[in-house]
């Protein structure tokens, strides 16, 4: 019975704290790529036709989508909110702006959301032009500039440095995240002065790094957990 209480008391002591944190906010950035990939195929429909408001319309395929970008929303905020209490005790600033950029990235895709729910009841209701789609869907495009663009490189920068300076991963992952935010930065700023679109190949390029740091990292927290240093 002491052999058992003391194995038990052990094992206790060496299990990992932050396993569960680290594990949600794995999961929730799996998440994001799992919503976010299917619901930009499902809208291209309503992205693609500047005629949509007036067409037959395939609303089921587009409700659809904005569903799957609702769940991206809300898992943006968890892959935050998971970890909060296990970074913060490294930098409780930089983790508590994670939260905050996260959350606001999360409000400004429900803002495309709804402009997208918005033109699929105007054009139900045969009460819109197409006027009125076509600029319910330019507030879906610079809601999706500024929220998974802008955003996700005041993510990387606050999420990534927190990890890099921590070693709560290995820092090649976060590393990924700190030098592909400026360049999805320049391509983003770049298509607000008209220099560029989000379609372009050098934006594609630009996004390809950030991808993969949050697409790392999320593996990385899911499979292994956060490291003990």
């Amino acid at each position: 019975m002491t052999i058992t209480a003391s194995t038990a008391s052990a094992d206790r002591r060496t299990a990992d704290p932050t396993r569960n944190n680290a594990r949600a906010g794995g999961i929730f950035y799996l998440l994001t790529f799992a919503a976010s990939i299917p619901a930009l195929l499902l809208l291209s429909p309503v992205l693609n036709d500047a005629g949509y408001i007036t067409s037959a319309g395939q609303d089921t395929r587009v409700l659809w989508g904005c569903f799957l970008d609702f769940v991206n929303a809300v898992t943006c905020i968890g892959t935050a909110v998971a970890v909060y209490p296990v970074v913060k005790r490294r930098n409780e600033s930089l983790a508590l702006g994670f939260v905050t950029s996260r959350m606001l990235e999360a409000a400004i895709v429900m803002i495309g959301v709804v402009s997208l729910l918005a033109l699929v009841t105007l054009r139900q209701d045969q009460a819109g032009d197409v006027a009125t789609g076509q600029a319910l869907v330019a507030v879906r495009d610079w809601t999706f500039l500024f929220g998974p663009g802008f955003m996700a490189t005041v993510n990387a920068i606050l999420f990534g440095t927190l990890l890099y300076r921590s070693r709560l991963v290995p820092r090649i992952i976060p590393t990924m995240g700190l030098i592909g935010a400026p360049l999805l930065f320049t391509a983003n700023l770049l298509t607000v002065f008209g220099h560029n679109t989000q379609t372009s190949g050098w934006s594609l390029l630009a996004t390809l790094p950030v991808a993969a740091w949050e697409l790392s990292v999320g593996i990385y927290m899911t499979t292994k957990g956060f490291r003990r240093v």
